[in-house]
């Protein structure tokens, strides 16, 4: 658990008693010591959970002081930024889900990166041959221009009730003051230790010394704290326009590299144009019906929106509840191969790409797709996509294509405030550490967002939506939900996870609506995930588990994943308290909070 030292001084002092469910007492403001990093929570005055606990701190402490859901996001993500700054951060992007307690409408923002305006479709191709992941990764060519300053932005102006200079001090503090290193935070700095040593910068500021973090000591970025204090003077568009994009310009174009180091580290074509040229989308979310309930997320550029509430509408007509477990496991597998066959086919970036969004949440369409799941025996990868424009039962068009890979690592948080404000929230980098290229002097990491296009067409002879171009958005799997019941939030959930994202989602969903169980343990549960690849990924959970010798009877193949996604979520209960929940023990464990504890959930 990361702990912090003197900035918890003045978080505490903001939020006053920040208590989760379970805790005895709030240490009296002044005194050194950091809130619990603990599960599952619940009382009253809203709800924050994210992987960090001081980010979940800076979130109640908004709430506390009298924002709502909106403002203790930013807050949140803000403080992610320093506590998470290989997942997320001002140099990369996201998508943002807010229910408005006022008009019950729920509506997103699309804060996706965009590729340069001189991308082509062969953006990642050398000689007609895509170049290595790993090169496009740590490259100038990977970065796209960032969203999330002006998702902030976007979000505060739409619904938010304080100014941006207010909600970035917790991050500004906690970034001046530094939070200590856990064994999280090591192991994700080692696992970048080859790329980060190739940059001067980023060297300087991960690998102090040239060695790693030490566990247990005090990790500071003035550098960030100094960027974040020039956004609260200038707002946002300080990093579209001036000092600040100029830098970023720079440093895509002429990567900060050590002259020493071997690495090929190609440079990219952003421009201050780029830059400039950023806007956010405000837009309709996905909506799909399951059990009654309505199910909200992100229309494209995310896939996640349409491949969950596809999937969902396969599994309408199936009880899961009463299922073995092995029936239930085996029908979610097949609904996400299925899912994700016609994600691969049909969903890119709509301002390029003829996207069906409608047809593929019809529950015409789910039908005419679930028939070809059978109890027993499993179907195989890669399976040919359906026509959503024109169904037909049990059908496929066209030719299979595999599943492109998608970088695993992001952070999700999700909010409530005491007036019945939701949002679920998911921001990254994209991989672990972005493209391993600091700004210098500004204290953050870019993106490799870039990197989520496909190199070249996932199979020859298939279309491929997802292919660069100039200005276009790379397509995600970012699935930021929120679930209403007659009109009010029930829940909102959401992961990071890259593609698996979609299937910790949707299982998560499941696990909780037709399971039964609690929101944490459906959190908690071992997770399997199926991305129409000819095998499944399985956590040790399932992987050690007697169902799955009942799976393999069934035609199912599997290979192991010690860890597949980090979800959060909030849930409104019966008696009108919040409950907030995270993980268990995925990434060392999620912060639940809430304002005001009562009783245990």
């Amino acid at each position: 658990m990361r702990r912090s030292t003197t900035r918890q001084l003045t978080l505490l002092a903001l939020a006053g008693a920040l208590v989760s469910t379970g805790a005895a007492a709030p240490p009296s403001p002044g005194a050194d010591a950091a809130p619990a990093k603990v599960p599952v929570a619940a009382g009253y005055g809203g709800a924050v959970a994210s992987v960090d606990a001081d980010a979940s701190a800076a979130g109640i402490a908004v709430l506390r002081a009298g924002g709502n859901a909106v403002d203790a996001a930013v807050a949140t993500a803000a403080a992610l930024g320093v506590t998470e700054p290989y997942s997320a951060g001002i140099g990369g992007g996201g998508y943002f889900v807010h229910y408005d307690a006022r008009t019950h409408r729920v509506q997103t923002i699309d804060g996706r990166e965009t590729a340069p305006a001189t991308a082509t479709a062969g953006l990642f191709q050398e000689n007609g041959v895509p170049i290595p992941f790993a090169e496009g990764q740590t490259s100038g060519r990977g970065v796209g221009v960032p969203g999330t300053p002006a998702t902030w932005k976007s979000a505060l102006e739409a619904w938010g009730t304080r100014p941006l200079s207010q909600l970035l001090k917790p991050a500004e503090k906690l970034a001046r003051d530094g939070f200590t290193v856990d064994a999280t935070f090591r192991a994700q700095t080692e696992l970048n230790q080859d790329r980060f040593k190739d940059f001067p910068d980023t060297r300087k500021l991960f690998l102090p010394g040239g060695a790693l973090p030490v566990v247990g000591s005090t990790f500071k970025n003035p550098d960030l704290a100094d960027t974040y204090a020039e956004l609260g003077r200038k707002g946002t568009g300080a990093l579209y326009r001036g000092p600040l994009a100029e830098d970023i310009v720079r440093a895509v174009r002429k990567p900060p590299v050590d002259p020493a180091a071997t690495r090929i580290v190609r440079p990219g074509d952003l421009t201050t144009g780029d830059l400039r040229a950023y806007a956010t989308k405000r837009q309709d979310p996905t909506q799909v019906s399951y059990h009654g309930l309505d199910v909200y997320s992100m229309a494209p550029s995310s896939s996640g929106g349409t491949t969950v509430g596809e999937a969902l509408n396969i599994l309408e007509h199936t009880d899961l509840g009463s299922l073995s477990e092995a029936q239930y496991l085996h029908r979610f597998i097949e609904a996400s191969r299925i899912s994700f066959a016609d994600r691969g086919r049909w969903v890119g970036d709509p301002a390029f790409e003829q996207v069906p969004t409608r047809e593929l949440l019809s529950q015409r369409y789910a039908d005419t797709r679930g028939c070809l799941i059978t109890p027993d025996k499993a179907l195989t990868s890669p399976l040919a996509p359906g026509d959503p424009r024109h169904p037909a039962p049990c059908a496929a068009t066209g030719k299979a294509a595999p599943t492109t890979y998608e970088g695993e690592n992001t952070t999700h948080l999700t909010v409530a405030d005491r007036w019945g404000n939701v949002v679920s929230y998911t921001l990254t980098i994209e991989s672990t550490g972005g493209s391993a290229i600091t700004v210098p002097g500004r204290g953050f990491l870019l993106n490799n967002e870039l990197t989520d296009f496909s190199f070249a067409p996932a199979a020859p002879g298939v279309p491929d939506p997802n292919l660069p171009g100039p200005g276009k958005r790379p397509r995600s799997s970012m699935s930021p939900t929120i679930v209403l019941q007659h009109g009010r939030p029930l829940l909102a959930v959401g992961s990071p996870g890259g593609a698996t994202i979609i299937t910790t989602v949707l299982q998560t969903l499941i696990g909780h609506l037709d399971r039964g169980l609690p929101l944490v343990d459906a959190i908690a549960a071992p997770r399997a995930s199926q991305r129409n690849q000819t095998t499944t990924e399985l956590e040790p959970g399932l992987w050690n588990s007697p169902v799955r010798a009942e799976l393999e009877a069934l035609g199912q193949g599997f290979r192991q994943n010690p860890e597949i996604g980090a979800a959060t979520g909030v849930q409104r209960l019966p008696d009108g308290r919040w409950l907030a929940a995270a993980e268990t023990t995925r990434r060392g464990g999620g912060s639940a909070m809430v304002v005001r504890p009562y009783g245990r959930p």
